[in-house]
């Protein structure tokens, strides 16, 4: 299968699906991020093409780290815009990438890249097939699954799980492609909430900061998917996963659909 997760920025499909797509790349499925913008804004001390430059170099060892393909489209972070320039290079990518399922952010979150990359990747959606958009490329044939990643934010409405993933086995390989990101976790993310004097200076401390932000461990609500997926036994022992919601633009799944579609639901009741 081809997998594409779409993020706003550079380390956003790893904190929000990294796990996950590790186990797709270890299962040997093709999965591809994209960082709709280059991250320029991203850092409190450098700027421009120095920044553009660090943040593509992170991108690579993280994509190393999970065994994915890594793309980061030239539009400037904090900048983006909902547009019809954009949304045919959204087009585009999916259907170059053939994705049987794409996975993005959900369209109500704090930054308007977040919001806007929402937006672009809902519009493609039905779009991805109609073959007079976008001419250059081939439409597909079938629509994917386009689904949401996991947040916090309560309105218009809370994120809903459909479908959770254990990723007790591939935890590692997120947080390690979190700490490839080092001007994110140990400078910029750190500096903006005020907390940069309590950054580790050694790299263990440093991997143990990045547990102790991104533990993934399970909601209720996430637990009652997980048991749905994995059987009631299987869940219990799960301490991290990473739950997506179905947007209901793109393909229609039935439960066996979705067994298929994430082969890593092991022990399913179903």
């Amino acid at each position: 299968m081809n997998i594409l997760f779409i993020g706003a920025h550079p380390d956003d499909c790893e904190v929000y699906g990294g796990g996950t797509a590790a186990h797709f790349s270890k299962l040997g499925h093709r999965v591809k991020f994209i960082s709709v913008t280059n991250g320029d804004a991203g850092h409190h001390v450098m700027m421009g093409n120095e920044l553009v430059d660090c943040r593509s170099k992170e991108s690579i060892i993280a994509s190393q780290v999970l065994g994915v393909s890594y793309e980061i489209m030239d539009n400037h972070d904090g900048l983006l815009e909902a547009d019809l320039r954009n949304r045919s290079q959204i087009i585009r990518r999916i259907r170059e990438w053939e994705a049987d399922i794409v996975i993005t952010h959900r369209p109500n979150d704090y930054h308007p890249d977040h919001r806007y990359t929402s937006q672009l990747v809902q519009d493609a959606a039905y779009m991805v097939m109609v073959p007079n958009i976008v001419q250059s490329v081939a439409p597909l044939r079938k629509n994917p699954l386009f689904l949401y990643f996991q947040d916090h934010f309560q309105k218009p409405y809370p994120f809903r799980p459909d479908i959770a993933v254990s990723i007790d086995e591939t935890y590692e390989h997120k947080i390690r492609s979190l700490d490839a990101h080092s001007s994110q976790f140990y400078e910029w993310l750190p500096w903006i909430d005020g907390v940069l004097d309590q950054v580790p200076a050694d790299q263990e401390g440093r991997i143990n900061w990045l547990k102790g932000l991104w533990k993934n461990h399970p909601s209720d609500e996430v637990k009652k998917v997980l048991a749905h997926w994995y059987g009631a036994e299987h869940a219990s022992n799960v301490q991290r996963a990473e739950a997506f919601e179905i947007c209901e633009y793109g393909r229609k799944v039935s439960e066996e659909d979705i067994k298929e579609l994430f082969p890593m639901l092991k022990n399913s009741k179903l």
